[in-house]
C-alpha cells in the first residue's frame, strides 16, 4: 500500500489522474468501463494476480495496446515472471525501486 501511495502521489504531481485500486477484480471492472492511458498493475495482488488482470483485458484492448499499457511492478522478477511479461511485450519495474522518481519518468514513455 506504500507503494502505492507514493506512485499514486507522484503521479498526481505531474498532472495525470490517478485511480488507485488493491484488488485485482476492481481493476478489472474499472477496466472494462473506463479507458486509461497507462496501467500501473503490481504482479501480486490481493485476490489474482497482475497476470490475470491482463488476460482480462483481452477482451477489451488486442495485445499491441496491452504493450503500451500495462507497467508491471514486482518483488518477483524472476526468469519465469519476465518471460511471462514479454510474452504481452509488457514494462517490468522491479521493486524496490533504486528512485522512485525514475521509476515514475518510465511510465511516461
Amino acid at each position: 500500500m506504500l507503494i502505492q501511495k507514493s506512485i499514486k502521489k507522484l503521479l498526481e504531481k505531474r498532472g495525470a489522474v490517478v485511480t488507485a485500486l488493491s484488488s485485482g477484480k476492481e481493476a478489472i471492472i474499472e477496466m472494462s468501463n473506463n479507458n486509461y492511458d497507462r496501467v500501473i498493475c503490481d504482479l501480486m495482488l490481493q485476490d489474482v494476480t497482475g497476470f490475470d488482470v491482463i488476460e482480462e483485458s483481452k477482451k477489451k484492448y488486442t495485445l499491441e495496446e496491452i504493450s503500451k499499457l500495462f507497467v508491471i511492478i514486482t518483488a518477483y522478477n524472476s526468469t519465469q515472471v519476465l518471460d511471462k511479461a514479454s510474452n504481452y511485450g509488457c514494462l517490468v519495474l522491479s521493486k524496490p525501486f533504486e528512485n522512485i522518481n525514475e521509476a515514475i519518468d518510465q511510465f511516461f514513455q
